[in-house]
């Protein structure tokens, strides 16, 4: 059990934690949640004792091992799969000296503890988190050196989870990890046989690998049984309580003080008055929560093209040799929204640059609009910002004909205020640096926004305000991203990158998070469902589509007629002795519009049972 009791820590002179307790009970998965620069990091810190509490304790059961992802990725010629291997420092340590020891009451004594932690099976343990995380057996057998960083901190992660400390704390784990690694993450936390603690924004992590959530919030801790969603709902129902006490004592407050200020002076009332000076001083102020401050993201609209706005026909693209993506016949309107699945490695990034026209193709045709715009964001993009220049100074770059003022708003418009459009980038956070990155690629209102892992480094709050714009958003989405929760509620289509080809997925994105989970084995009837008999044509969903908005727009036509005749039947002086002519004529034409109200809802009911079906 981890105990922390009225923990007190200021950072220069700036108060984090005041009296702040909480306890973890033993074995179980805590999401840590708390606003950008609350203190979830520095808590991790003082838990590791890497930092001393001004006031309060923290306590865990005696010899507890607390673990987390090393700041210093591993870098050498030593396997993956033995640098993993090498994190459990207590096997490595039993192995070193049973080479040497000659004690027989020691060597058996060695060999009882390496039996004891499943010494034996250690290697199969380490390998299946190694494949877990994106590594083949392959990859697992080359050394560290050969991968990059963000490769090297899963093999960090991978050696953290094969130790299995007491106490596991995971800072924002699936920053670097894809969709299939984040689900095996998710899968693999929930079955942890010890205590958890998680820095997270997604979501979908928050609501299934963890049993409660830890909230850091105006320097106390609390804790709260349940998953993200039940926690939000929670928090949002205590703050209207709150709000609605703190409103009855300011009136409360205001009633007696307005006593005590009439009657202070009479000598009759005087008793009174001192008798409610006394109730004001001893009433505890109520302090309601404050509201997450709202994040925006405003996307400009783009115009509308004609469609398609991207066509493929037996496209194929690679780096030079063999193609690692081919046969691809594909098309993109500017009011789709697709999310690109596919195991690491399989191409997904690859079509987003020949999509974006970062890589050429080295067979077939690619037919785009000739006034197509495209935004293209990626996970690198935040790291080739200029850290030494202002976002001021970067718009400035991009638009230097408009003023002060216009920047600022397009700033604003992306969460970056006054402060931070004067602030470098290079102490800008995480998470500002990505709405600046998203700015610049969303600047020049295009037609198809490629994102490939946007919500790296952003809150809960900021993901909540993609989605928003996303959805809002008149162009088209390519969407690459380990946030399911992102995945479900912005794409309508799923394409699976998978063995070289690009094909339509048309289960949902829980069926394909069970076929991840469950192994290669259940991918092969994916192809058979895929190939559905009488599926409807793009083209044919496309009329469809016209269809359903032409007779919207009918409708909209004759509400609005049905409404201005409405309005002339109700003027009074139309049923006037001399003007029953006019009436009559008036009353037949709202007849009129009448039917062909009904005729046209009866139209568009059915255009659009015909576009579900097609759909479906």
């Amino acid at each position: 059990m981890l105990r922390i009791e009225d923990i007190t820590y200021n950072v220069e002179g700036r108060p984090l934690f005041e009296g702040a307790s909480a306890t973890i009970p033993t074995g179980h998965k805590v999401g840590l949640v708390g606003r950008n620069g609350a203190g979830k990091t520095t808590l991790f810190r003082i838990i590791r004792g890497e930092l001393a509490l001004e006031g309060g304790s923290i306590s865990l059961p005696s010899r507890a091992k607390i673990g987390g992802v090393a700041q210093e990725v591993p870098s050498s010629s030593t396997s993956l799969l033995d640098t993993v291997l090498q994190a459990d420092t207590e096997r490595t340590s039993l192995l070193a000296e049973a080479e040497h020891a000659h004690d027989p009451a020691r060597i058996a004594d060695i060999q009882a503890r390496l039996a004891d932690i499943d010494a034996w099976s250690a290697e199969g343990r380490a390998s299946a988190i190694l494949k877990g995380l994106g590594f083949d057996s392959e990859a697992q057998r080359r050394p560290c050196s050969d991968f990059s960083g963000g490769w090297r901190m899963r093999v960090a992660l991978a050696g953290v989870l094969f130790a299995q400390p007491d106490l596991l704390l995971l800072d924002e784990p699936t920053n670097y990890l894809d969709l299939e690694g984040a689900l095996w993450l998710e899968s693999y936390l929930a079955k942890y046989p010890h205590t958890v603690i998680i820095i997270s924004h997604d979501r979908g992590l928050l609501n299934r690998a963890v049993q409660g959530i830890l909230h850091l919030d105006q320097k106390k801790l609390t804790y709260w049984n349940g998953p993200y969603d039940q926690f939000a709902r929670q928090v949002a129902e205590r703050r209207m309580v709150l709000q609605a006490e703190a409103k009855k004592q300011d009136a409360r407050r205001a009633h007696l003080q307005s006593f005590v200020d009439r009657f202070k002076a009479k000598a009759s009332k005087a008793v009174q008055a001192q008798s409610r000076v006394k109730m004001l001083e001893k009433m505890t102020p109520i302090v309601a929560p404050e509201d997450a401050k709202r994040v925006v993201f405003t996307f400009p609209a783009p115009e509308e093209l004609s469609p398609p706005i991207i066509n493929m026909e037996g496209a194929a693209v690679g780096y030079g040799g063999p193609a690692i993506l081919k046969k691809l016949s594909l098309r993109i309107d500017q009011d789709d929204r697709i999310a690109l699945l596919g195991r690491n490695g399989e191409g997904k990034s690859t079509l987003s640059k020949l999509l974006a026209g970062k890589l050429q193709a080295m067979d077939g045709r690619i037919t785009r609009s000739s006034k197509l715009r495209i935004g293209y964001f990626a996970q690198h993009q935040v790291d080739e910002l200029y850290i030494d220049e202002t976002p001021l100074q970067h718009l400035q770059r991009l638009r230097p004909a408009e003023g002060q003022p216009r920047l600022r708003a397009r700033l604003a418009g992306f969460g970056l205020g006054a402060d931070q459009a004067e602030t470098v980038v290079g102490r800008l956070s995480g998470g500002q640096k990505a709405r600046l990155s998203l700015l610049l690629a969303t600047i020049d209102a295009p037609h198809l926004l490629i994102l490939d892992e946007p919500t790296n480094h952003l809150d809960i709050e900021s993901r909540e305000a993609l989605v928003e714009a996303l959805t809002e958003y008149s162009g088209a989405v390519i969407l690459v991203s380990h946030d399911m929760h992102l995945l479900g509620l912005v794409a309508d289509r799923l394409w699976l990158v998978k063995g070289g080809a690009v094909t339509p997925y048309t289960e949902d994105l829980e069926a394909y998070r069970r076929m991840l989970l469950a192994g290669d084995e259940d991918a092969k009837p994916v192809a058979k469902v895929v190939e559905k008999p009488k599926k409807a044509s793009r083209d044919e969903i496309l009329a469809l589509r016209a269809e359903v908005r032409k007779s919207d727009e009918r409708l909209g036509k004759l509400n609005e007629m049905r409404d201005k005749l409405a309005k002339k039947l109700a003027d009074p002086s139309l049923y006037e002795a001399d003007r029953i002519g006019e009436l009559e004529t008036w009353n037949k034409k709202y007849a009129e519009v009448m039917g062909a109200l009904d005729k046209a809802e009866a139209l568009w009911m059915t255009a659009q049972e015909k576009l579900e079906r097609a759909e479906a």
